[in-house]
Order: C-alpha cells, then sequence, then structure tokens
C-alpha cells in the first residue's frame, strides 16, 4: 500500500489526496488557502482568549485526509522504531489529559513547563523543512511545499487546523526524544501534552538536582527554536497540591476543589435564575456542560479503576454526579427551548424529519425553510447517548426504558433534598417549562407485551386518562405538567401499528441490492434489509416518499404544541 513516501510531484500527492490535480492547483493559486480559513476566538479555563483559525470548506476534507496518513506514517515510525509509548498525549488516539496525568500520579516531585506561543512556533519553513529533510520522510521539495501550503495559514500552522495536531507531534518528536533522554539521566517520567511538559520522579536526590536538571532542559528546548513561558514554570512537591494538566495527581485523579465547586455554583445559578456568569461574562449551555463533562469523565476513570467491584448508575450517582444529573434534566426536559420528542429507536426520528421535510408547507408550527433553502425544524427529538442511559436509565435504543425517564417527572430517585428532579427544579426556578416533552410510542395497545401497554401499566394511567388517550392518540400525563403520551393510528385494519405501518405499500416493498424490507430484529441478511437501510432510503429520497399516512400523527404533534 503507498505511502505519503512515494509521492514524489504534485500530480501523485493530488491522487494520495483523493482530489483532481486541477482542484489541487485552484485551491493553492487562483482561491488560495487563506480563503478556506474563518477565525473567532474561546476562553480559556483560566481566563483570557485564544484565537482559533478554523478551515472550512474542500480544504477542511483535504486537510483531513492528509492528517489521516500522516497519522498512519507516524505508527509506522514508532513501529519501526520499537517504540510502544509516544511521549506526546495530545491529539492521539485513544489518549487524552488522563493519559498524561496518570503517569504523574502519587510521586515525590512534579516539574510542570509551558512552551510560549506554541503552534505560531511551527512557521511555513520549518514545516516545509521536516517533510523535506526528515529521515522518516525525505520528500521532494514539491511535494514538501505544497504539504506546507496546505497546512499553515498565513505562515503558520493554525490552531483549528484538522492537520496542525498530528504536525506539531511529527515535528515534536524529535525534541522529545532528546528531552526523555535528560529525563532519564535525572531519573524523571516525561510526558508532553501538546505546549505542556511534564515530569516528575520519586528520586529524593532530585531536591538537590532540579536546577541542573532544569538548565540542561531550558538549553534543548531554545536550541529547538521553542520559548518557555517561566510564568507557567513550577516544582510541585508531594505534600502540597500537584497538578498536571489540569487534574490533581496527589493520590488519584481529581479535578481541582475550586473548579468543582465554581461549577456546582454554576449550576446552581443556572437553575434558580436561567443564567450564570464564567470568569465575569456570561456562559452558555454548552460552556457549562464542557465543565460538567470534563468533571464526570474523571469521576468515571476513578470509578472504574478504583471500584471495581461497585455498581455504578442512575441509583448509586455521587453528589458531583447528581449535578450533572440536574444539569441534564434541565437542559432536555426543563428549559428545552423547543417542544421535545422522544421516540421508541432513532430510525422514527430519520422517519419523522423525512416527512415533515416533505410536508414542510403543511405544517409551519413544526418545521419551516429559510432564505438559504435550508429546514429548520421548530420541535427537537431526543438523541440517546451513553450519558442518558447512566443518568436516567433511558437506553441508546428501544421502548423498554422510557419509563426510567418518565420516573423523574413525577416521582423519580430521591435527590438529597427529597425531591424529584422535575420538583427540585421548579422549586428552586419558581416557573414551570413552557415548551412539551412528548413520549412516542407504536400504538401497540393490545399486545400486553409491547412498549405501549407496559409503560401504561406500569405509570398507572388513570381510567380516564386511558379512555381520552384510545380516542385521541394523546394525553397529557401529568396535570399541569409539560409531559404527554402521544401513539401513531392504527391503519388497514390493523389492531396495532409500528410506525412503519405509516409507510404506503409501493414504500414498504421496496427492493436495495435485491432484498426486501425486513422489520424483524433478527432478519436474515441474505434476503433482507433491517430499519437502518430501511431509514437511509427514507432520508436520501424523502422528496419521491408518500408521506400522506403520517399526516395524522404529525396533526397530533401540532395539536400538542399549541396547548
Amino acid at each position: 500500500m503507498a505511502t505519503i513516501c512515494d509521492v514524489s510531484n504534485r500530480n501523485e500527492l493530488a491522487a494520495f489526496l483523493g482530489i483532481k490535480k486541477r482542484i489541487l492547483t485552484f485551491l493553492l493559486y487562483v482561491q488560495k488557502v487563506e480563503s478556506y480559513y474563518y477565525t473567532f476566538d474561546i476562553a480559556k479555563k483560566n481566563g483570557g482568549t485564544r484565537k482559533i483559525c478554523a478551515s472550512n470548506g474542500i480544504l477542511k476534507k483535504i486537510q483531513k485526509r492528509l492528517a489521516n496518513e500522516l497519522a498512519e506514517h507516524q505508527k509506522n515510525i514508532l513501529e519501526s522504531k520499537g517504540i510502544k509509548r509516544n511521549i506526546s498525549h495530545a491529539f492521539e488516539k485513544n489518549k487524552n489529559i488522563i493519559t498524561n496525568a496518570r503517569i504523574h500520579k502519587n510521586k515525590r516531585f512534579v516539574m510542570n513547563l509551558d512552551l510560549e506561543d506554541f503552534f505560531n512556533s511551527f512557521h511555513f519553513g520549518r514545516v516545509l523543512g521536516y517533510f523535506e529533510k526528515n529521515d522518516y520522510f525525505r520528500l521532494p521539495r514539491e511535494v514538501a511545499v505544497i504539504i506546507a501550503q496546505l497546512s499553515c495559514y498565513n505562515g503558520r500552522l493554525p490552531q483549528g487546523s484538522p492537520c496542525s495536531p498530528i504536525i506539531t507531534n511529527l515535528i515534536c518528536q524529535i525534541i522529545d526524544n532528546r528531552l526523555l533522554k535528560i529525563a532519564k539521566h535525572y531519573k524523571l517520567d516525561y510526558t508532553r501534552y501538546a505546549d505542556d511538559l511534564t515530569f516528575s520522579t520519586n528520586n529524593t536526590a532530585f531536591i538537590n538536582t532540579h536546577k541542573l536538571f532544569y538548565k540542561d532542559v531550558c538549553k534543548e528546548i531554545k536550541k529547538f527554536g521553542f520559548t518557555i513561558n517561566n510564568n507557567k514554570t513550577r516544582l510541585q512537591f508531594k505534600n502540597s497540591r500537584q497538578e498536571v494538566t489540569g487534574l490533581i495527581v496527589n493520590q488519584k485523579l481529581n479535578v481541582n476543589k475550586k473548579y468543582r465547586k465554581a461549577t456546582r455554583a454554576m449550576v446552581y445559578k443556572l437553575c434558580t435564575t436561567g443564567k450564570f456568569q464564567i470568569n465575569g461574562t456570561v456562559g452558555t449551555m454548552k460552556q457549562l456542560e464542557g465543565r460538567l463533562a470534563f468533571i464526570d469523565y474523571v469521576d468515571k476513570y476513578n470509578n472504574a479503576n478504583d471500584n471495581q467491584n461497585k455498581k455504578h448508575n442512575r441509583n448509586t450517582l455521587s453528589s458531583r454526579e447528581k449535578q450533572y444529573q440536574l444539569f441534564l434534566f434541565y437542559k432536555y426536559f426543563f428549559s428545552n427551548d423547543k417542544p421535545l420528542i422522544i421516540t421508541e429507536g432513532k430510525t422514527d426520528i430519520v422517519y419523522l424529519k423525512s416527512a415533515l421535510k416533505k410536508l414542510c408547507s403543511d405544517y409551519p408550527n413544526l418545521i419551516t425553510k429559510n432564505i438559504n433553502g435550508n429546514f429548520e425544524y421548530k420541535i427537537s427529538f431526543l438523541k440517546r447517548t451513553k450519558r442518558l442511559k447512566y443518568f436516567f436509565g433511558i437506553s441508546e435504543d428501544g421502548a423498554d426504558t422510557m419509563k426510567n425517564l418518565y420516573d423523574y417527572f413525577v416521582k423519580g430517585p430521591k435527590q438529597k433534598c427529597n425531591k424529584y428532579l422535575y420538583d427540585l427544579l421548579f422549586s428552586l426556578s419558581n416557573k414551570k417549562p413552557t415548551k412539551q416533552v412528548v413520549f412516542l410510542f407504536d400504538n401497540e395497545l393490545i399486545n400486553k407485551e409491547k412498549p405501549l401497554s407496559k409503560f401504561i401499566k406500569a405509570i398507572n394511567l388513570v381510567d380516564d386518562n386511558k379512555k381520552i388517550f384510545t380516542e385521541n392518540l394523546f394525553v397529557r400525563l401529568i396535570p399541569d405538567r409539560n409531559v404527554f403520551l402521544l401513539t401513531n393510528q392504527t391503519v388497514k385494519e390493523k389492531t396495532d401499528a409500528e410506525i412503519e405501518d405509516l409507510f404506503d405499500a409501493k414504500t414498504l416493498g421496496h427492493v436495495i441490492n435485491g432484498k426486501t424490507f425486513s422489520r424483524d430484529k433478527n432478519f436474515e441478511n441474505t434476503t433482507y434489509y433491517g430499519k437502518d437501510h430501511f431509514s437511509k432510503y427514507i432520508a436520501k429520497n424523502y422528496k419521491n416518499i408518500n408521506f400522506d399516512g403520517f399526516k395524522v400523527l404529525l396533526n397530533k404533534i401540532n395539536t400538542i404544541i399549541e396547548l
């Protein structure tokens, strides 16, 4: 199989990257790569902002392909040198801040160094020179120049390009090997996470040699063209707080207590007032979820490694996990800015979205088309994730666990304050949600073993509501609350009806590669294709599909959101 080292000219590079030569030439010399970037600032954890220069369009696709090929070549380089573990932990598959920090856990001394203006240190000439002269590449100058052109923005590797991380790691392998040699001489472990360099040891002699070590490291770093940020250089002792890439490493990995407390305060502020601040400016839900996910990521690592025999699920949440659970319930089910539809499976969402696109003009309350011709949904659909499964007990597919989620609206697992999530949020905010949450099931009331019948039995739906539901196909499950139960109509004189029954016979009988559609989970795949392929066919060909059978269901959704 050809590698990047087999490429000898522009034509071969274009073919290697899967594009036509004329497109590559147009991109480099007519349109210019600079026109494919947009810049924005993101907030740093400790204040200030970081400028991101992100690529888009065809350039981004080319950079992704280049990054993948370079990563594969890097893997081959490491294997050829007999290296089992790469020193870098940033931008590497199966590596992260945890794999970086855990190497320095429970050490007597931890020294942190920070490289100043890291990405800007990789200028055009440096990238070009590396690919042209490095022994593991030795690319022809024409090819090295084009790679530098594709990778650089305004003469530097931009932070935001898909190929910047792998190129920085490739070039830094040289300095990593030199620093590792110095570290071993002083009996230290060494890792690098982008511009963060960490050294650690239990060797008591380091207290007497650390200044000499630091001098040797600074000399090597300066020789390589980097500058150390002296303001971030620190030697941390075991009897004080030791921190590596944002994680405390004294005994077990943990998140800074100040960071955790600030995040908890933000959740409380959000739930009580609907807004919060980060570093003095108004924060976003995405920012807060990022902080909570970061804390939870470390907790999950510790759960997996420190409590092997203890079960971890929604019924055994720690106080920190309950904070995250509360936030998630607030985000998805209490302060949702659009009515939320919770379906039995992911293919149901594809059917409904496709039907709305086809019938867009009939349902302006559910979907619109903007001036650019793009569809904008006025309702949302719950995307089931591992995270929601862990915190609410709702599986990633299927209807049998929807009852678990419903419990949190009325009588779910108790919080510390002895209130349920809906009630807790209502007491904190003193307001009720304005957008509906709709549990949508296939109409399988007759079969007592099907999800809808089991759900109705589990929630003890009263007779009056059962009657309303049977007649109208929907019902408000809890008085004065935003939660509803909905099902599709039965069709073709059937007593039960799945959502697929809303399609006409022609659509259901569509043949793909000689195979016909089967709803059975255990279908025989030489003769049939399943729901996943069927939903993809529907999504791709929605303009030619007859969705008349979906109108009753869409009308019901329309009625619910107007209540």
